[in-house]
């Protein structure tokens, strides 16, 4: 108590403990310790005064003091019963706080906790999803076995909650209700399979950590949500990922069959011999078969390969480790970089990095090879780190780089770390028995290192040269002898026993020193070490049926002095060897083959790598780190020799997908909607509800870019594979309506967007699904001609029917149409043209053009040729295979009048065709349209295309969110345009842009000053600039000093006009007039830097 009254002290103001101390010293006795006991019961008294107060904010302070005690390790438990009275508070804030503080002493304080369980129950129905999670915390954290039964109920509600939050928490809960009562395993397995199948990103890590913690070993649960899993990998949060990873890998070493099929073959070669030929038929029939990788294999190695640039160590560790168990050999040295990279990190995360890639580079040395330089040691590096990286250098070692390794040998001998400069030491004989062309030169520099002032390093290099003398002991008699002088100076025990045993067995090549080493050995026998002793008694009996006539009376000084020893091995070390080598008449056969046991040719030592045996531990493992198996280790399986029915992992949604045919009627129309889940259709709600502003022009480049996270993040978070293949297929339905539209409009018939049919039936007969449906449909499908609400609203009961005859007549064949421009136009920078000069067959679709605003004076002109900005739209890595691109070519759209052109390029950088190139599901904000390109049958390896489409972006910034699907797959895509893309030039005279100009001044004008140096405000250089900014057209100017320019937005013709006025000196003044104010400002905003800069 009077710690924790300490450590309070310091933590409150200093106003206030001098208050309450002299509280204390008026009350109590003055001595200091008892004094500041006796204020921390004040300082509590003061928060439980506090925590029963009427007023809300006095509350909300204690808990915030108490939290805070809490976060510093300090003890708050007596306060419980003051904290639980507030369990029902009303205010949101205070109940969260009350909440953290029940988690932390609920399992200390039972049983108060048990007499607000019913207010726990109440909490789990609350409104605000924080509050019931934290309930459901503060339910599990009570271990009580009484309550069992109402946490399972709680468990079971909360995992059907609608808030991800709230389910996340379910399965946290899981474990420690598990943990508590093991019995209820098989309903906890229930409640984990149905988390399972939650598709939100962070519901998934949990579950998966729940589902290892209960049930590993229930595969079964698995194989449906295989794939689900792989695909929101990328976008769960960190520690998920880890736990999720390691269980695909065990699951992978399951169901799928081996990828290493090279190491196999030589194995069965080996094995061949002692087998009939019949056998050898079967073996080499199988082995003909070649390996086809698995899809499901290949999609969590492509799935976990973006994570190697993960921040979080722990994560680029388990990829490794996924990479190193399942992939084939060939495609795991790309792991090698990421985990160099780590080496970087703090030196806990170095240790463990180190240790599990010496354990790779044993096997496959070529993966480490070329960053041989990062395992070079510095001088900071802790000595656990230095020995690992030593391990690694050798495992390295080759002919090659030896030469490199043994000069950066030489330095870490130097080192005043007397353990690494003994373990280089170990390294450099290691070295020389690995490689047998640096033997000599690793002996000779070990021979020098015996001059060496260190006794340590002396010592250990003794050690190591005698195990490469016992590789080739012929040719080196002279270290023998050199060795044998070093016993005078060397006391480190190993040292002085290994120079014994070299002279034991070598005595015959060094007749004279042999003996004369044994009798100083003798003199001081009884004061050496036990390990010594031993081998001065091995010495003496090598000698004594060698050379008997020099050292027998010195042998058997040495087995008296023995004989008595206080050793028990000593003496009994002495006795085997008098009665084996000393012939009487009770020794017995044994004593004729003395010689030959005493002096047998010994096998020279193995020296091997401390990791060699740690392989058949999961790598990244607490238990290969220890080399020992750890309390709840799960060993992966061997590979199968034939992989189970892959079929167990397809999701029954697929043959949904197959039953929609691409004339899609109104019924098939209506089940692809129920299809979709409820949280989808909320979230399509939700996006069309933020982006509504867009209308009105009130939408910022910055929403525009947090939209565009928001809808990626949902679309690879939602969209399992199988939902992506029912998208397709619906969407090439949709394709085809619109390509028989486009005839029929030729003739001059005028139809409505089919889309908004299908949307005009869905609201009549579903009105629940009536507003995400009708925003799915009115921003997934646009048209080429701009009709009139009204109008289409007026014609579209009466062309229903018929324009389903006319879908009924309608071939499926792919219909080539004369607006299928998108193979014919040029990928260079675009020169717009002007409407006249369109081809005859395009002026149907442009009849209802047209480009002059309200304004007389106004016409668009061409603009000005400036390089092609190219942006990504699909990364070759993500796409797997298939890049794409985008630029605006600013040329008037052919698709609408009030849409943006936009040119992709298509790239196919495999070996493989890639077929029907489309688009699939778009995610618009609301108002939003997308005229998508034609379908692509199939693009050639290496070979590319352009295509074109439109977009209404409204006059904002948001951003487009579609799909982008092959046959195969559907990639997640999104194109924001750039705010100087909104605009179409136009031409007008300097009068007129004045006049404009005074009609759009106050609210309609924004302008910033410049500062720059001379040269960059020349005439040239700010048109070149402005232009490159945005697409707007040059107003001539009858002043020197003022630029005009000027345009109109796509969608609502608005006028934007801009003006550059040079001021004296190196300032100017950058002016923008129009009512888009929003656009207005962001091109402000772009324009400046641009201007400023040189």
């Amino acid at each position: 108590m009077s710690s924790n009254s300490f450590s309070y002290n310091e933590q409150s103001g200093g106003g206030e403990a001098t208050e309450l101390g002299q509280e204390a010293t008026s009350t109590i006795s003055p001595s200091g310790a008892f004094g500041l006991f006796s204020s921390d019961l004040k300082k509590n008294e003061d928060l439980k005064q506090m925590l029963e107060s009427n007023k809300d904010s006095a509350k909300l302070d204690a808990m915030k003091r108490i939290v805070g005690m809490i976060a510093k390790g300090k003890n708050a438990s007596e306060l419980f019963p003051a904290v639980v009275k507030n369990v029902a508070s009303k205010n949101i804030e205070i109940k969260k706080l009350v909440y953290v503080y029940l988690v932390r002493y609920a399992e200390e304080q039972q049983d108060l906790a048990l007499l607000s369980i019913s207010t726990f129950q109440r909490a789990l129905k609350d409104p605000n999803q924080l509050i019931r999670a934290s309930a459901l915390r503060v339910l599990s954290s009570i271990r009580v076995p009484i309550i069992v039964p109402i946490m399972m109920l709680a468990i079971k509600e909360a995992s059907a909650d609608l808030s991800p939050y709230v389910r996340k928490n379910a399965a946290h809960a899981i474990q420690k209700l598990y943990s508590l009562d093991p019995e209820q395993k098989e309903m906890l397995i229930e409640v984990i399979e149905k988390l399972l199948k939650d598709k939100s990103t962070l519901v998934a890590g949990s579950v998966v950590m729940a589902f290892e913690e209960v049930c590993p070993d229930r595969i079964d649960l698995i194989h449906k949500n295989y794939r689900k899993l792989c695909n929101l990998l990328v976008d769960v949060e960190e520690w998920g990922q880890v736990v999720i990873i390691h269980m695909l890998t065990r699951y992978a070493r399951t169901q799928f069959v081996s990828p290493w099929k090279e190491g196999d073959e030589l194995e069965d070669n080996e094995k061949n011999f002692y087998e009939s030929d019949d056998d050898q038929k079967e073996k080499t029939d199988k082995r003909k078969k070649p390996y086809t990788m698995d899809p499901d294999h290949r999609l969590l190695i492509r799935n976990t390969k973006p994570l190697l640039q993960s921040r979080n160590a722990a994560v680029v560790m388990a990829v490794a480790q996924l990479y190193w168990h399942i992939s084939p050999k060939s495609e795991a040295g790309i792991i090698s970089k990421s985990l160099v990279r780590l080496l970087r990190s703090n030196r806990e995360v170095q240790y463990i990095v180190l240790q599990n890639i010496a354990t790779m580079s044993i096997q496959r040395k070529g993966m480490f090879e070329p960053y041989l330089k990062s395992f070079y040691v510095r001088s900071t590096d802790p000595t656990m780190i230095k020995t690992l990286k030593l391990e690694i250098l050798t495992n390295l070692a080759s002919e090659a780089n030896i030469s490199t390794l043994l000069r950066e040998f030489q330095t870490y001998v130097k080192s005043q770390d007397k353990q690494f400069a003994a373990a280089t030491i170990q390294t450099i004989g290691r070295c020389a028995t690995n490689i047998m062309e640096v033997t000599d030169t690793c002996l000779n520099g070990l021979v020098c290192l015996l001059s060496n002032r260190d006794e340590i390093v002396v010592a250990e290099s003794v050690v190591v040269i005698k195990k490469l003398l016992q590789m080739q002991p012929v040719q080196h008699g002279e270290i023998i002898k050199h060795m044998a002088k070093l016993l005078d100076s060397i006391t480190v025990p190993v040292a002085r026993a290994s120079i014994l045993w070299l002279i034991g067995e070598n005595c015959e090549r060094v007749p004279k020193i042999a003996p004369d080493v044994l009798r100083k050995m003798a003199k001081s026998f009884t004061s050496e070490d036990d390990l010594v002793k031993l081998q001065i008694l091995n010495l003496g009996a090598k000698l004594y049926l060698t050379n008997s006539k020099q050292t027998k009376l010195l042998t058997q000084y040495i087995l008296n002095l023995g004989k008595y020893d206080q050793n028990y091995d000593i003496r009994d070390r002495t006795r085997f060897i008098r009665q084996l080598i000393v012939p009487n008449e009770k020794s017995g056969a044994l004593s004729k083959y003395a010689k030959k046991i005493f002096l047998a040719q010994k096998p020279a030592p193995l020296l091997e790598s401390p990791f060699k045996d740690r392989d058949h531990f999961q790598l990244g493992t607490l238990s290969h780190t220890l080399n020992i198996k750890a309390t709840g280790y799960l060993e992966l399986s061997n590979w199968p020799e034939v992989a189970p029915d892959p079929s167990v992992r397809n999701v029954e949604v697929i043959e949904l997908a197959k039953e929609w045919t691409p004339a899609g009627k109104a019924k098939q129309e209506n089940s692809a909607k129920k299809f979709y889940s409820e949280s989808e259709e909320e979230e399509d709600s939700s996006d069309s509800s933020s982006d509504s502003e867009s209308e009105s022009g009130s939408e910022s480049g910055e929403q525009g870019e947090s939209g565009e996270e928001g809808d990626s993040n949902e679309d690879s978070s939602e969209d399992s594979s199988s939902e992506q293949d029912s998208e397709s297929g619906r969407e090439s339905g949709l394709e085809n309506k619109r390509t028989a539209k486009r005839n029929s409009k030729a003739k001059g018939k005028s139809d409505s967007e089919d889309g908004e049919k299908e949307n005009e039936k869905s609201k009549t007969s579903d009105s629940s699904n009536a507003e995400s449906s009708s925003i799915e449909d009115s921003s997934s499908d646009s048209e080429s001609e701009s009709e009139s609400e009204s109008e289409s609203e007026s014609r579209k009961v009466t062309q229903e029917k018929e324009k389903k005859t006319k879908q009924s007549r309608t071939p499926l064949t792919k219909d080539v149409s004369l607006l299928d421009l998108d193979d014919f136009n040029p990928v260079s920078t675009p020169v717009a043209l002007p409407t006249p000069a369109l081809s005859p067959s395009l002026m149907a679709d442009l009849e209802g053009l047209n480009l002059s605003t309200s304004s007389s004076v106004i016409s668009v002109s061409t603009p000005v040729f400036v390089p092609t900005k190219t942006h990504v739209l699909l990364h070759r890595m993500s796409g797997k295979g298939l890049a794409a691109h985008y630029f605006f070519p600013r040329q008037p759209c052919i698709f609408g009048d009030k849409m943006i052109s936009i040119q992709i390029t298509l790239n196919n950088t495999t070996d493989q065709k890639i077929e029907n190139i489309h688009i699939g599901e778009k995610k618009l904000p609301i108002g939003l349209k997308m005229h998508v390109f034609n379908p692509i049958d199939s693009l050639e390896p290496e070979g590319s295309i352009t295509v074109s489409m439109g977009i209404d972006f409204c006059d904002s910034t948001q951003t487009a969110s579609f799909q982008l699907c092959t046959k195969d797959d559907c990639f997640s895509v999104n194109i924001q345009p750039p705010v100087g893309e909104l605009l179409l030039p136009v031409a007008m005279s300097e009068k007129d842009f004045k006049k404009e100009q005074g009609m759009l001044t106050g609210m309609n004008e924004t302008s910033a000053v410049i500062i720059a140096a001379p040269q960059n405000f020349t005439p040239s250089v700010i048109f070149q600039k402005v232009v490159n900014i945005a697409n707007v057209g040059a107003v001539p100017s009858g002043q020197d000093n003022i630029h005009r320019f000027a345009a109109k937005t796509v969608h609502s013709g608005s006028l934007m006009l801009v003006t550059v006025e040079l001021k004296e000196g190196s300032t100017a003044q950058l002016i923008i007039n129009t009512e888009k104010t929003v656009i207005g400002s962001v091109l402000l905003r772009e324009l400046k830097p641009v201007l400023s800069q040189g």
